[in-house]
């Protein structure tokens, strides 16, 4: 059975994994390309977009894929769209994976908003020196801030505006507790950004920043397609895959 699994998180890897090592399973992998230098899954692996519903659609018809499952990031809500468009246009089974989102605890000073503008506007009025830990993208809605100054921490360098002004700190995750509380106070950080990607790779910052007291502002994710079928681990992902895949063994 030809799966194709929309990846780019430990949960799709992980995924591939397991699938491409059992009979009767043949996976291939998708990554966006947004990152210079991936860490690939087992398995075959394409690179880059899809050219939207249509092409998505002509390319799940040209490779013959029976199976679809969106393991991509929580917040990458226009792929996850479109798989779920193409997916019904061609009555294939989908499956999205979505690690459970962080939950606040006690000590945490969580501002929950909407979406980067909604948050850009919260840190206006929160903090003067901000940690902005949500990825390359979207980093713009954030350029229009005069009065703050920011350390962005990312993979790969932002693309567009940035604020005037900012320090630009490239690295990949996962961070300790106690690197993060360093990071913190050598920059004087009053208020952390993230969006609420969930797990535990990067949750060591919302540890750090409950210990320094400093509020944080977490970005909502992105609605799924209505109906969408969810599992929250790799382990029922495999479990659903492996009923999808029985009636046809």
């Amino acid at each position: 059975m030809k799966t194709l699994i929309l990846g780019g998180t430990r949960e799709a890897r992980e995924l591939a994994h397991i699938a491409s090592g059992e009979r009767g399973f043949e996976i291939v992998s998708s990554l966006a390309g947004r990152v210079r230098d991936p860490l690939l899954p087992e398995g075959p692996v394409r690179i880059g977009g899809f050219g939207g519903v249509d092409g998505l659609r002509k390319w799940l018809v040209a490779n013959e894929i029976s199976v679809v499952i969106d393991a991509t990031h929580p917040f990458a809500g226009t792929i996850s769209a479109n798989a779920a468009s193409a997916a019904t246009d061609l009555g294939l089974p989908l499956l999205h994976v979505r690690r459970p989102g962080w939950r606040e605890q006690p000590g945490d000073r969580w501002h929950r908003v909407p979406d980067l503008d909604a948050a850009a506007h919260a840190v206006s009025e929160l903090g003067h020196r901000v940690f902005l830990t949500i990825g390359r993208q979207g980093v713009a809605a954030f350029a229009g801030l005069t009065d703050q100054w920011f350390l962005i921490r990312a993979i790969d360098p932002p693309a567009g505006a940035l604020p005037p002004h900012h320090e630009l700190l490239l690295a990949r995750g996962p961070f300790s507790p106690a690197d993060e509380l360093r990071l913190l106070i050598q920059y004087r950080i009053d208020v952390l950004v993230t969006k609420d990607s969930g797990g535990d790779q990067t949750a060591a910052k919302l540890a750090a920043a409950r210990s320094a007291d400093i509020p944080v502002v977490v970005v909502d994710r992105p609605e799924l397609p209505p109906a969408a079928i969810v599992a929250e681990t790799v382990s029922d992902a495999w479990k659903w895959l492996r009923d999808i895949a029985a009636p046809r063994s």
